[in-house]
């Protein structure tokens, strides 16, 4: 019976055994202060003039605000909706809303 070969790898060269260590920054992670959090909340505030500027999307007003429910379908008409793909809970929403001779809704803007 053939031997094996064993994978005997060469020994490590010194700058191979100082890749393989961790690395540790006691820098990289400053501790939180007051004084940081005053200054990090500083920068996330934008202003023009006096006006401050939120960050994100803009709040909708009442009419484009969607109410979230609990309902209860036959598995084949979400099975039916899910295979039209992204946007399937928005078609039965305007389905719904044929339905009940809402007609479509106003557009933003």
């Amino acid at each position: 019976m053939p031997r094996k070969q064993q994978n005997i790898s060469p020994p490590l060269t010194p700058s191979e055994i100082e890749a393989k260590k961790p690395w540790v920054d006691p820098d990289d992670a400053p501790e939180l202060t007051d004084e940081l959090l005053d200054r990090v909340a500083d920068q996330v505030v934008f202003r023009h003039g006096d006006k401050v500027i939120a960050r994100g999307r803009p709040a909708l007003d009442a009419f484009f605000k969607k109410t979230t429910v609990t309902i209860r379908l036959d598995p084949d008409v979400v099975a039916s909706y899910k295979s039209l793909g992204t946007g399937w809970q928005t078609r039965i929403n305007d389905d719904l809303r044929k339905a009940r001779k809402l007609g479509p809704k106003r557009k933003a803007g």
